[in-house]
């Protein structure tokens, strides 16, 4: 049945997910005006890295800023540094964190940096979770928004009280923003203002902003040069980066002025899903361009259902269902350029017809 749901997936008019396909006319757009003796980087330096660190660099309001080819890769150097400068080897951070479930115990292995766990798992880190750390720690980091539970938020207020409280103790405070610029629109505030809150800043350049692949890591210049030196250690130095660069600063400039925009549309498309039976989101109301869909159904059952109904509607919902406990299911929405071109009638249809079959199972 999977390759059913994915080839219905893969077949509708419209998807409703993201900015589109992962192809290569996505690094065609990105360097189509550009001018063909345009020099590349070499080995993180030249002009077309160096123009766009800086450019970051201003956007998030710090000193300098680090292009990395990855996430991972930027953030384990990120706590690796701050340990070392606080002489101890212990960072703290959520549960569900990056670091924790997707990267292999990469920090453990390869930095020998012990993690403590804060928070439930099902809900986002608060003050008085980082009061009551037991042990000392050199680095807390914090994820904006947390994707494993939907994309949930602290208030802002919370956040200003963590940094308060990080900075009174000598504790060092790191952003994972890899969706930074998606939570904008709910605070109310620039970059810059939330950043200010952080001692360091990772920030994804493709998964809102839609570049090819990377990351800027972000700090003051003692920091970043130190990161450059970690960068090369982790072989992070490739000769040349620049169809990473270059993508990620078109479709930044493409993209970044428009998260008001997903926002607003994450907020319409979760209360649709939200009116059909055996059909919740969380959080109910988003606070950015994400949120998750939890279906009272097994994942077979559900791909059964939406193969069905992309094949009826010709809109694709999603090419993705995870299981959820022993008869749920669950999927991801992150939305971008491609909701906006969904007919509006042919959007009710789909959700008109998600009801029904769920009604009917």
């Amino acid at each position: 049945m999977e390759d059913l749901f994915i080839k219905a997936f893969k077949q509708a008019d419209y998807h409703v997910n993201g900015h589109g396909p992962r192809h290569l006319q996505v690094l065609k757009d990105a360097i189509e005006d550009l001018v063909g003796e345009t020099e590349s980087d070499m080995y993180g330096k030249g002009r077309v890295i160096e123009d766009f660190q800086e450019k970051m660099a201003g956007v998030l309001g710090k000193e300098a800023a680090v292009f990395f080819p990855s996430g991972t890769m930027a953030q384990q150097i990120a706590l690796r540094i701050w340990c070392d400068e606080k002489g101890l080897k212990t960072v703290a951070y959520h549960p569900l964190c990056h670091l924790e479930i997707h990267e292999e115990d990469g920090l453990k292995e390869l930095h020998h940096i012990k993690p403590i766990l804060l928070a439930d798992e099902n809900r986002v880190i608060t003050l008085d979770d980082v009061v009551n750390i037991k042990e000392e720690v050199a680095c807390i980091l914090i994820e904006l928004p947390q994707r494993e539970i939907g994309g949930q938020l602290p208030d802002y207020r919370m956040l200003e009280e963590i940094s308060e409280y990080c900075r009174e103790k000598g504790i060092l405070l790191h952003l994972d923003g890899a969706r930074l610029f998606e939570v904008l629109p709910y605070y109310k505030k620039s970059a810059q203002e939330v950043c200010a809150l952080f001692d360091s800043v990772y920030i994804s350049v493709y998964k809102g902003i839609g570049g090819i692949a990377g990351a800027v890591l972000a700090g003051s210049v003692e920091f970043t040069e130190k990161s450059k030196v970690w960068k090369r250690r982790h072989g992070g130095d490739l000769i040349s980066l620049y169809p990473y660069i270059l993508s990620a600063d078109y479709y930044f400039d493409q993209h970044v002025h428009k998260m008001d925009q997903y926002y607003e549309e994450a907020k319409e498309l979760a209360e649709l899903y939200n009116r059909c039976a055996g059909i919740t989101t969380l959080p109910k109301v988003p606070v950015s361009n994400m949120f998750h869909v939890h279906m009272e159904a097994r994942k077979e059952d559900m791909e059964a259902i939406f193969a069905q109904l992309y094949k009826e509607t010709g809109i694709g919902l999603t090419g993705h269902v995870r299981e959820n406990g022993d008869n749920g299911s669950r999927f991801e929405v992150s939305l971008g350029d491609l909701y906006s071109r969904v007919p509006k009638n042919r959007l009710k249809e789909v959700f008109a017809k998600l009801d029904e079959k769920m009604k009917s199972r």
